[in-house]
Formats: structure tokens, sequence, C-alpha cells
């Protein structure tokens, strides 16, 4: 068994890692891109298709439109969405600034991808949210319920145990996974940069475990009002699935869907089952 880091979450996969690997490479030609200047920092976008359906994509730790969407971007349906993918400040395209994690990093996160849309133009649009960028997205449609038409998220907790920190604490030091857990983060960042940031994520998300629950936005579900999907690969090892019950217990108008087969990556391994589950939960 092989341990891939991917989207700044682990997960074990096999002989299937080239497989994942090759998916990451699959971002297409944007039909456009570049930087837009959004609350003090230079946002990195790439936008795709011409639908009416507007889609904003929350990679997630350390991620990026290169390294998280690859197959969203280049096959969700064109006709029927806009899809923009962005790289949060400090990381990927969208540096500099330096990327940091004050208490608040996730909540800043939302409000620079709701920002971003509102400057491309976009008055009213949809989230998908993977791993930290499913903590983002639900942030992003508490806090802008009129924004907001329906949410997807997956790999994403609300709260961080001591169980989640351990892990975490494992794989602080990155000179002890193999050449291929960070080429992709690596090749987007540097070595040196790669190690540094990926450390001080650590950090960052520790510092949840100190509050009471481990909470980091348990009080904002309540007030998500959007139509919600929250899908669950049941063989994720990094989110247990109390995670993912939790999240459809709390989420008023949400549905929860399991794929058996599911890890972390579940949107790249399977895009194309994950792409269709999509569409047709964001049909109008």
């Amino acid at each position: 068994m092989a341990l891939l880091l991917f989207g700044g979450r682990l997960f074990k996969c096999s002989r299937d890692v080239g497989k994942i690997m090759e998916a990451s490479q699959l971002y297409c030609s944007s039909a456009s891109s570049g930087k837009r200047r959004v609350n003090g920092v230079d946002l990195y976008y790439e936008q795709t298709g011409q639908g009416k359906h507007a889609v904003l994509l929350f990679p997630g730790a350390l991620g990026s439109t290169k390294t998280d969407f690859g197959p969203q971007l280049k096959s969700l349906n064109k006709e029927r969405f806009t899809v923009v993918g962005w790289d949060p400040r400090g990381y990927g395209q969208s540096r500099p600034p330096d990327r940091d994690f004050p208490s608040d990093f996730f909540e800043r996160d939302a409000k620079d991808g709701v920002d971003l849309m509102k400057t491309l133009g976009f008055k009213k649009f949809s989230l998908l949210g993977w791993s930290d960028g499913g903590i983002t997205a639900m942030i992003a449609a508490a806090r802008n319920p009129d924004l907001i038409n329906k949410m997807v998220v997956w790999g994403s907790n609300v709260f961080v145990t001591q169980d989640d920190l351990k892990l975490y604490n494992m794989v602080r030091d990155v000179s002890k996974w193999s050449a291929r857990m960070r080429q992709p983060m690596e090749e987007v960042y540097g070595v040196e940069a790669f190690a540094k940031i990926w450390e001080n994520w650590v950090d960052g998300i520790a510092q949840f475990a100190k509050r009471p629950e481990g909470n980091i936005c348990m009080e904002l579900l309540p007030l998500i009002s959007c139509p919600t999907l929250i899908i669950h690969g049941e063989k994720d090892p990094m989110v247990p699935s109390f995670h993912p019950h939790y999240l459809h217990k709390n989420i008023k108008a949400s549905r929860l869907h399991l794929m058996p087969e599911g890890k972390h990556n579940l949107h790249l391994k399977y895009s194309e089952e994950f792409n269709k589950l999509v569409e047709d939960f964001l049909k109008d």
C-alpha cells in the first residue's frame, strides 16, 4: 500500500496511484484565465464553459486549479455551467503573498472566493468544495445565503478530533514521504517552500483542536439554507464517516450520498461518476 497526498489531505491507495496522478494533470486549457485583485491580493483563476449556472470550485489544503480539479474544469457540461477554479491566497499561482494560517483563515478564504466571483460579474452561483475547500464552501454558504444557489461538499469536516490531530502530526515531516507523494506539490511550490507551507498548514489546522469540541465552524451549519449534497467515500482514511453524517444532520437542506469504493480523492479517481452526480444535483 502507498500513501498519497492530494489537495492537502492524505489517503491510501495501491496500484492505482498512477491513475490518480494522471488525473491531476487533466486540467484543460481554459476559456479564460488570469488574476483579479480581490481584498488586497491578486487571485489566480481559470474559467471554462458558458452556461448560465455558475459554479465556484474550492480546492483543498495547498490545493490549486492545477492539482485539484482537472476533471471538473475539463468535463463538466460547458453548455449548462460556467465553472471557475481558483487558487486561494498564498496557494498555487496566487502568490505572493506567502500563505499564512491565522485563526480565521477559513473565513478569509471564503470571503476571497465569494468576492472573486463578484469581481468576475457573477450575481449568484453554486459551490463545490473538497476537503479544506469544503469547510470554506460551507462558511461561504452560511455567510452569503442570498448568493449561493446550491452546494456540494466532500472529504470535509467542521471540527478536529484528537485522532485527526495525531494523523496530521504523523505526516508533518514531508522529507519522510515518498518522492511520488511529494511530486505534485513540489512541482507547484518547489521543494523547500512546499515543506514549509505544509508544516505551517499542520500548525494551522491543529489550532482548532484546542477549541471546545475542536470546533472550526460547527455553529454555522444551521445557517446554511441552500440545497446541499454531501458526498462521502466510505474508504476515505482521512475523514471518518461520523463527519459527513454530522454535516447531514446539521445542514437542514442536505442529502448524503455514499460511494462504497470512494477514497478522499473520489472526484478524481471516479470523475465520471462524480461529475454526473454533480450535474444531476445542480439541475435547476
